[in-house]
């Protein structure tokens, strides 16, 4: 059985008691009365056949995952495992209410129990799922039962870069519950869910209104009040339909310079009554590509053209893995970025919950959202040999080179890819859709890249970032790691170096492991990192941005387990170069678009 490695780095962040994450875990729809669950559960891990156990010996501390340091576990669960959280919890509601159960992610499977009674199982390891659990419960304390299996890379499911034997690229798995676990008591007649589309061109937002089924049709009413600053600017009712539109008179454009939101506030009236209401809020933003004067393809940003440059954001925290100590620490990183003159950034494989977006709304933060990737890694030989001979192997035949042989297992994907788009649709931050990095798990990447514009035609869509390219999507998508930068072959996309840099810097006492450490390119101290990190943004980089370039992604946000080639160190105490040395040379890259 692998072992976790025992270090002693922790960031600056203490977790929140009684309460880990005690924040509203939803900020596009907002009610007010809900329970946060997080704190001390009671947990068992038992052998995958095994019934569940007469007794919890252990304690594990939610949202962190058992292999987690914060977790209180330091357990990596096996593929021939199963855990066992359970915990007790009372709620209050009246007859014409129900109760919703909301886990923001747990990792892989589950199945859950209320007071002994089934009430409904769950897969998919990165997005958030709700069980309506009204029926279950009883007067007082009532008890819930989540039962969990995590196969990791035993399997072909969706799982980033997580190992159960981690090395270089790839990390310490994280398995069951990782983000925050929360009930909500609302009515039966209520608001299910939103999707808020804005139109810049014609100065409206599209409401489309999912209600319960509970809500009698021919009785209700849906009230829309939107406001900028706490100033009302629109407002609009309609008494059957669920679509509206609310014109925005003027509308103040979202930007990474001046990142506007407006609040909106949404009724459900039966006979004139509110029985429902729920605040969210809005960004008026267009995102698009056009030609230059030279006839290049440009990002471009209510209608302008921007260049994007931002890193390469894995999330991962030494104590707490893919779950943040606290908020402070999730908008650090964040912070950083836009400290040091970032306007982007791409999450790489993974999804963060729904502040996270929600604070890169705030702040003004492009965000590149990957799909989290299943399937098989390709050999690097493969990839060398591809790369030399300019040939670009076809994801089309022979899946198994992919992992992606089993039609099943294709149909998960394209599952989890449609659920990734409606969870995350609502932030304006989210510019591009990356269904596939590197080959990993790659399979149909063109037919993907249709499937998701259509789907969703507000964004751009970098079908196969870097290595195999298909000759679709919106971005001729290269990562170049170890070699100079060049330009392009014109095609009809935009071209984005989206992986680049990954120079490393290793600071003693600051890194997970003495023993290893992977990067591209080492430096002994701050001056030579910093002295060559200049002269390959003014070099290499501002040279492409006449020729075309629009986007470079530098890797990456701060040092990984072994990887010690972020900005930051791992623990998030050290910044290995100044930042108003960064800060200048990212703004003139910005400049040199203008030019």
């Amino acid at each position: 059985m692998p072992e976790l490695v025992h270090n002693n780095l922790t960031t600056p962040w203490k977790v929140d008691q009684p309460i880990p994450l005690p924040e509203y875990p939803r900020p596009q729809m907002v009610r007010g009365n809900w329970q946060n669950l997080n704190g001390w559960w009671d947990c068992a891990i038992q052998n995958l056949e095994a019934p569940k156990p007469a007794s919890f010996e252990e304690k594990i501390l939610v949202p962190f995952a058992p292999e987690s340091r914060l977790s209180g576990v330091e357990h990596v669960l096996q593929p021939d495992e199963k855990l066992w959280y359970r915990r007790s919890f009372i709620v209050s509601r009246d007859e014409d209410e129900v109760v919703h159960l909301h886990f923001g992610a747990v990792d892989f499977a589950c199945e859950l129990w209320v007071n002994g009674s089934k009430v409904g199982k769950h897969w998919g390891g990165y997005l958030p799922f709700t069980f309506e659990i009204t029926d279950f419960l009883v007067e007082g304390e009532n008890e819930l039962v989540l039962a969990v299996t995590d196969a990791t890379e035993a399997e072909m499911h969706q799982k980033g870069k997580q190992r159960l034997e981690p090395n270089g690229i790839w990390y310490t798995s994280v398995s069951g519950i990782w983000q925050t676990v929360w009930l909500e008591v609302l009515p039966r007649q209520h608001i299910h869910s939103l999707k808020l589309t804005p139109n810049l061109d014609a100065s409206n937002l599209l409401l489309e209104v999912a209600l319960s089924e509970a809500v009698d049709k021919s009785r209700m009413e849906l009230e829309a009040i939107a406001s900028f600053e706490g100033q009302e600017v629109a407002r609009s009712n309609i008494f059957s339909a669920r679509q509206m539109l609310l014109q925005i008179p003027d509308p103040k454009k979202w930007h990474p310079d001046h990142p506007y939101l407006y609040d909106l506030t949404l009724r459900l009236k039966v006979d004139g009554v509110v029985v429902d209401e729920v605040g969210s809020y809005f960004g008026m933003r267009k995102f698009g590509k056009a030609r230059d004067e030279k006839g290049f393809w440009r990002f471009t940003l209510n209608d302008e053209p921007i260049f994007q440059f931002g890193p390469l954001d894995q999330g991962y925290f030494p104590e707490g893995l893919y779950t943040a100590p606290s908020e402070e620490a999730m908008l650090f990183d964040i912070e950083y970025a836009k400290k040091i003159g970032c306007n982007m950034i791409r999450k790489h494989v993974k999804v963060e919950p729904a502040r996270w977006y929600y604070a890169c709304d705030r702040l003004g933060m492009i965000v590149w959202q990957d799909m989290p990737n299943g399937g098989r890694t390709t050999k690097d030989a493969i990839v060398a040999f591809t790369f030399t001979s300019g040939v670009h192997r076809s994801d089309i035949r022979r899946l198994h080179r992919f992992g992606r042989e089993d039609p099943e297992n294709r149909e998960e994907y394209r599952q989890e890819l449609k659920q990734l788009i409606d969870n995350l649709y609502h932030f304006p931050c989210i510019a591009v859709w990356v269904p596939f990095n590197e080959s990993w798990g790659q399979f149909h990447a063109i037919l993907t890249s249709y499937w998701v514009k259509g789907y969703d035609p507000t964004r751009l869509v970098d079908h196969a970032s870097g290595w195999f390219d298909q000759g679709g999507g919106d971005f001729q998508s290269r990562h170049v790691y170890m070699k100079a930068l060049s330009a392009s072959q014109p095609d009809e996309r935009i071209l984005a170096v989206t992986e680049f840099g990954g120079y490393t810097l290793q600071v003693d006492g600051h890194v997970y492991t003495e023993k290893q450490r992977f990067g591209y390119g080492y430096h002994k101290n701050a001056a030579s990192l910093t002295a060559t990190y200049l002269r390959l943004l003014e070099e290499q980089v501002k040279p492409l941005i006449p020729l075309g370039l629009s986007v470079a992604i530098y890797t990456q946000t701060s040092d990984i387990e072994t990887e010690i080639n972020g900005y930051l160190t791992y623990d998030r105490k050290v910044e290995k170069m100044d930042a108003a040395r960064l800060r200048q040379a990212h703004l003139e890259l910005y400049q040199a678009m203008k030019e």
